[in-house]
């Protein structure tokens, strides 16, 4: 093994980058370790199990985010706003593989989210909604962002990966006896891109019906 200077930041940036060949499950500390040539141990210093270094993986996915404009408050109101940060929110996290499940759930470990967190509150608040109306709105369309892209990267690991078995015609032939279930399968499993959109919107408009805003 080599003896090559490790920090916290090299090791995130090659755990992201075997998270693209290997997928999460694969991804080890020991599988890291040996991409940097270095002994195992030596990551223990900086993180102190799998779960500390996928919080530091996900930071920065987010830094990343950030330094290729993710999506702001924007002067068309708080539903654009939603629906163009949870667009740049999927759209980064399918450039990895498992990207949402790497993410979900993470503690980050840094403050670069505050920023853009408190710009996206005040938008909301501004608009006449109570901070903690605010908040439920913001965390639902982030699960419901959360939740699509890793039903997505189940049949998709990559944009251009399809697992095996999600044949659409094949599962329509299947369920030929059941003839609307055997339909909706080019809808569950086609048309990401279009039935995403469209999902936020319907979050959007259960907002409005709800707590009301302007």
């Amino acid at each position: 093994m080599g003896t090559a200077k490790i920090d916290r930041a090299r090791v995130a940036d090659t755990g992201l980058r075997l998270l693209n060949e290997v997928g999460l499950d694969g991804l080890t500390l020991r599988a890291i370790a040996r991409e940097l040539d270095v002994k195992a141990p030596a990551l223990y210093w900086h993180f102190k199990d799998k779960q500390a270094l996928l919080d530091e993986m996900a930071t920065v996915m987010y830094r990343r985010m950030l330094a290729e404009g993710l999506p702001g408050p924007t002067p068309e109101g708080w539903q654009d706003q939603l629906v163009a940060y949870n667009t740049g929110l999927r759209a980064a996290l399918l450039r990895y593989r498992d990207g949402a499940r790497v993410y979900s759930g993470a503690r980050f470990t840094g403050t670069d989210h505050a920023d853009g967190l408190e710009a996206h509150l005040r938008t909301m608040v501004d608009a006449g909604f109570e901070l903690w109306q605010a908040v439920r709105a913001g965390t639902t369309a982030y699960a419901f962002t959360m939740g699509f892209v890793t039903e997505e990267q189940g049949v998709r690991p990559m944009p251009d990966e399809r697992r095996d078995g999600f044949d659409i015609g094949e599962r329509a032939r299947r369920l030929a006896a059941y003839p609307l279930a055997a339909a909706a399968g080019d809808e569950i499993f086609a048309r990401y891109d279009e039935r995403f959109e469209d999902g936020l919107r319907l979050i959007v408009a259960g907002i409005e019906a709800r707590y009301g805003g302007r």
